[in-house]
Order: structure tokens, then sequence, then C-alpha cells
């Protein structure tokens, strides 16, 4: 294992401070593991908040700030959240006007936000969630509530926070951040595994000629593995299957998120989005506000994720508001 870091049980909380310290405009952290707008609360403000494992940034605390997240708590690499840290979060979150819970589909972090819920509602802070089950190769589409939350989490997240900001009641809130991630469809693809400083070792083997097609942020099992394919194969795989998930009609909006998944360089990503935008450019499809790089990782894996949204009036409105965090401003 070849890393910058000190002792692997220190790596998160490291990371942390880090982050705080660099970007001090944007974070704060009240608590161990939860980090949240620098400032002072907006009264009557619907509070968002996310949570999941660390080695993804900017997913997922990357993402607070004016126009996205009020808050999110962090566990240790590929690892969820404590509930007392998540429902710690809320409070923070919390202005008055209760809390929307938008997050990944992922079992340990489902069972601790609902148990975070539970602990706030005690408190009389009302909360509600929505998940991300934007991974088309994870499940079926008769299956899609099994679907794991991948790079949709950036639309989401973006297009939630500007409808808090417009001071939006908790119900509408939770209604326009669902109508985002329903919008939203991914897949991935890897060259390369990463490695979790704790464990020291590879998260999978590939062979140095081969790609796995659909496997998981965290190396979860894709599709298919194989011989490695031209740039443009692989482009039009990745597209054609979120086409066939979510059929894209002549004259739609949609914005569309070329990822790297750590190590794959913007060189690489822009090679993927020019064959992408030619393709949505053959169909008809409009393509709105473009994201291309590292927008959510996962550690030092080779690789990348296409993510598409499709826009409406409303949706589009919400993604083009202002927002800054460290790593996206509009």
């Amino acid at each position: 294992m070849k890393k910058i870091l000190n002792n692997p049980a220190d790596y998160v909380d490291e990371m942390l401070d880090g982050l705080c310290a660099a970007h001090p405009e944007f974070y704060a952290q009240p608590e161990r593991r939860v980090i949240v707008r620098a400032g002072e609360k907006k009264a009557g403000k619907v509070g968002i908040v996310t949570g999941g494992g660390s080695g993804h940034l900017p997913i997922f605390t990357g993402y607070v700030g004016p126009g996205f997240l009020d808050g999110a708590a962090i566990g240790d690499v590929f690892a969820s959240p404590s509930a007392e840290q998540m429902a710690a979060s809320m409070r923070h979150a919390d202005a008055g006007a209760g809390v929307l819970r938008l997050y990944g589909n992922y079992g340990g972090d489902i069972m601790n936000f609902d148990m975070a819920g539970e602990m706030l509602e005690l408190e009389d802070v009302r909360s509600t969630t929505v998940l991300l089950t934007d991974d088309v190769a994870s499940a079926p589409p008769n299956e899609a509530a099994k679907r794991r939350g991948v790079a949709g989490m950036v639309y989401a997240f973006k297009i939630a926070g500007s409808a808090a900001e417009t001071m939006a009641d908790l119900d509408e809130v939770t209604r326009i951040a669902q109508k985002a991630a329903d919008s939203c469809r991914s897949i991935g693809m890897a060259l390369s595994p990463c490695t979790v400083p704790q464990a020291g070792k590879p998260t999978f083997q590939i062979g140095e000629d081969e790609m796995e097609m659909g496997m998981g942020i965290h190396g979860e099992p894709g599709i298919w593995r194989d011989k490695l394919k031209p740039a443009d194969a692989i482009t039009d795989e990745m597209l054609d299957r979120l086409i066939a998930d979510r059929p894209l009609q002549r004259g739609e909006r949609v914005s569309i998120l070329v990822n790297s998944l750590g190590a794959t360089p913007l060189e690489e990503l822009y090679i993927m989005y020019r064959r992408a935008r030619a393709r949505l450019n053959d169909i008809g499809v409009e393509i709105v506000m473009p994201l291309v790089g590292r927008y959510a990782t996962s550690m030092e894996m080779t690789g990348a994720t296409i993510t598409l949204i499709a826009l409406d009036d409303e949706l589009e409105r919400h993604l083009k508001a202002p927002a800054a965090c460290a790593y996206w401003r509009v």
C-alpha cells in the first residue's frame, strides 16, 4: 500500500481537519465526523443532510455549502457513519423547518439514518427521506428500488439545495429532491481497484489488460469483465445502457456528468465526453450545463461514471441557480 498518510486509523479525522482548515468559508466541524456549513443558519430554511462512508470526495462532505447541503455525517472509508453522528448532523442542520435526509441506497446508511430520524422525532424535529437509486447496473428496471445510489447524488444535492434556498417547506423540498433523484441514471466502469487504508490491500483484483463494466463505487461486481475496449466503444455502451433504461426523445434536455472515480485523468474524461456529446446530438437531445471532472470518487480507483439527468423547466431552473462549495460553483 502506497498512500500519503500517518496512522491509517487517523485517516478520516486528519482529512476532515485539513478540509475545514483549507476551506473555512464553507466547512465547519462542530462534532467529530460531522461537517456543517460555516456561519449562521438561515432561520426557517429546510435543512438538507447527507451521510456515508469516506473515500468518495467531493461526496459527501464536499457538497456542504450555500445552495447545496447543510450538513453531512461521514464514516470511515467505505463505512457508514453511526446513527448518533447522523442525528448530530440533523440537529445542526435544523433551522426550524425540518430536515431532508438525502443519500444513497445502502443498507447501513439506511438503518442508521432511520434510527437518527427516530431520535430527532423525539426532539420534535420532523424529517423526510429521499434515496438515490441511479445505478442502472445494480438491478433491473422492475427492481429499481434496489439500485445503488452513485453520482446522481451530485445532481440531487444541487437541485434540492436550490429548492431549500427559496424557503420552500419540507414537503416541497422533498418532492423536488425525489423528482431529481427519479430523473437520474448512472453507470460506471473500472480499470483498477483502490485500497482502503485500514485494510491495506486492494478491494478487488483485475488484469492489467481488463476492464469491468457496471462495477460499483466500492468494488461491487459489475455486468461483465473483459479486455479493455477503446474509449468510444466504452462510452457508447454506457450511453446505450442509460438510454435503454430511460429513453430520450428528440428535443429533450439533459445534463450529463462524466466523472472520474479518482485516478482517471481529465484528458480521458474529455475523450469520453466528446463521444457522449456527439451521440446525444445525433438523437436530437440538448445538453444543459455538462459536468466533467471528479465529482464522486472511489479513492484512487481508475475508472469513470456517466450520469444523465432528464430536465424539465423546474429541474433546470434549480440546477442553474447560484450555489457554492469548494468543488463546484454555479
